[in-house]
């Protein structure tokens, strides 16, 4: 009887330990095939270029390139490949004024006017009370303004954009909801130079890219040279991958206009985890401050009672996931996406880089996190990639409805020569109406190349294809007077459209701006 008892004890102990060390390897390693599986669905998602960077336990434990930065160039991506990451840049402004927090320059809860006294809001009452922590945590109400496709007020400067928000309407009341607003980030990146005396981008230059050395990172792509490794933006239009003209974002640089590659930004997240603020042994941010960035500051509202919480830090979503707390944020424009996870309670960081639209990073990032929290049978690139394919139809099937929709062979109530001319909005500057051949040209704010032609729709109703296939298409319509001339002008800005790789539109989520005749 002992020797079966200690026989049974024996082979309980051999199953335990065999299932614990079993266990514990699955947490410390990536899904296997790795390379293989990120190959295969950076084809399946026709990304031309990508790149991961993995961090764990304070080391660097993956970077690696694959596809090539120019679709047909043959230039392979790697782990120096510099790539636009877009709102991931959210998290790094934040850093920076967790840096003069720290120096006692600003507090969160300082009022914007404090250090920018000239600044104003439509509402008298908004304007003396927003603060820092509400410019960081989109509770403003501040929209969007434009979307990601164009760039409000292209060649105005940080504070003439800024200028120009005395008047927006805004979107939702103060403080009440979660509006997203890029604008207010490159607010946020202004109270450095005023707090601070320099610009937003010799800050993180001097502040966090030398001290991290995070050496290829820029604020700009005025900054990167033709021989520099960089990726080149691509997008999916007319079913087609194409590689698409680069744009410079200078204005909004605070809210998503950082570049750097994935050996950058596996130091930028290292600093994120462990003793979070320090790097290399060097205390960048204090540990109370990236507390205050990381914590939940604004509650995101979901729609099942039972789901987990969803919320914003100061450039973090903040979720749970398996019961561990996650912090990511994506970035998208002008053919880049970047997907950054971290999951601090493993110290598991994870950064997606590729130069076309996609939700391949999401995929990417929960596979990692499923291997080291005991791994799970879902193939997580399956998954995205058949809610692409569903989202593709229905936004096919929507827009073909408002083409279905159009009426035809009508005439506009005038002769397009009628329709040229100067108009003007106060908040979103003058827009010139012009004729080139048989064609009326819409152009925004002088500025070179932003021009769309305006195709008769039906009625006083056109669609503005811009030139720049990229920025894709809008809609106009123009409005006549009691005189019977073209009084104004309604633009109808795509703020997100449904799914991009379709088209501008549909959206379910748009801003009409009037633009009045001159």
């Amino acid at each position: 009887m002992t020797t079966t008892y200690f026989r049974n004890y024996s082979l309980a102990l051999i199953v335990f330990l065999s299932f614990f060390t079993s266990n514990l390897f699955a947490q410390e390693t990536l899904p296997d095939n790795f390379d293989k599986w990120l190959e295969s669905g950076r084809q399946d998602w026709n990304i031309p270029g990508m790149a991961v960077g993995i961090v764990k336990n304070g080391k660097i434990i993956y970077a690696k390139g694959f596809g090539e930065k120019r679709l047909g160039g043959g230039e392979p991506v790697d782990a120096n490949t510099i790539f636009s990451i877009a709102s991931v840049s959210k998290n790094i402004t934040a850093a920076a004024l967790g840096i003069l927090v720290d120096e006692g320059k600003i507090d969160w809860d300082d009022k914007i006017v404090k250090h920018i006294p000239w600044f104003q809001l439509n509402d008298p009452w908004v304007t003396r009370e927003v603060t820092i922590r509400d410019v960081l945590t989109h509770r403003v109400g501040l929209g969007r303004i434009l979307g990601n496709r164009l760039q409000f007020m292209t060649n105005s400067s940080r504070d003439s954009v800024l200028y120009q928000m005395r008047y927006m309407a805004l979107e939702k009341p103060f403080r009440t909801e979660f509006v997203y607003n890029n604008v207010m980030y490159s607010l946020a990146g202004q109270i450095i130079e005023y707090a601070d005396g320099r610009t937003w981008d010799t800050f993180l230059k001097e502040r966090l890219f030398v001290p991290l050395e995070m050496n290829s990172s820029t604020t700009s792509i005025t900054q990167l040279k033709n021989s520099d490794n960089q990726a080149y933006p691509h997008q999916e239009i007319e079913g087609k991958v194409v590689a698409i003209e680069r744009r410079n974002w200078d204005n909004a640089g605070p809210a998503g206009g950082i570049n750097a590659s994935v050996n950058d930004l596996n130091k930028w997240m290292l600093m994120q985890l462990g003793e979070a603020g320090t790097y290399n042994g060097k205390t960048i941010i204090s540990t109370k401050q990236m507390n205050e960035i990381h914590k939940p500051q604004m509650v995101r509202l979901v729609g099942n009672a039972m789901a987990g919480q969803e919320s914003y830090g100061f450039g973090w979503n903040i979720s749970d996931y398996k019961g561990k707390r996650v912090l990511t944020h994506g970035g998208a424009t002008d053919g880049f996406n970047t997907a950054m996870y971290l999951m601090p309670e493993l110290e598991l960081g994870i950064i997606v880089v590729g130069n076309n639209f996609n939700s391949f990073g999401n995929a990417v990032a929960y596979q990692v996190m499923d291997s080291y929290l005991g791994g799970n049978d879902m193939d997580w690139n399956e998954r995205y990639l058949q809610g692409h394919k569903n989202s593709y139809e229905r936004a096919m099937k929507a827009r073909n409805e408002i083409h279905n929709a159009r009426i035809n062979k009508t005439k506009p109530s005038l002769d397009l020569d009628a329709f040229v001319g100067n108009y003007k909005s106060d908040g979103y500057g003058k827009i010139e109406v012009k004729r080139e051949g048989k064609d009326l040209i819409l152009h925004f704010w002088d500025t070179k190349g932003l021009e769309a032609k305006l195709e008769h729709w039906h009625y006083d109703t056109f669609r503005a294809v811009w030139k720049n296939p990229a920025q894709r298409e809008e809609f106009v319509q123009f409005h006549l007077g009691k005189d019977g001339n073209v009084a104004a002008m309604d633009f109808q800005f795509v703020l997100r459209p449904l799914l991009l790789q379709v088209g501008a539109y549909p959206s379910n989520y748009t801003h009409t701006e009037r633009f009045i005749k001159q």
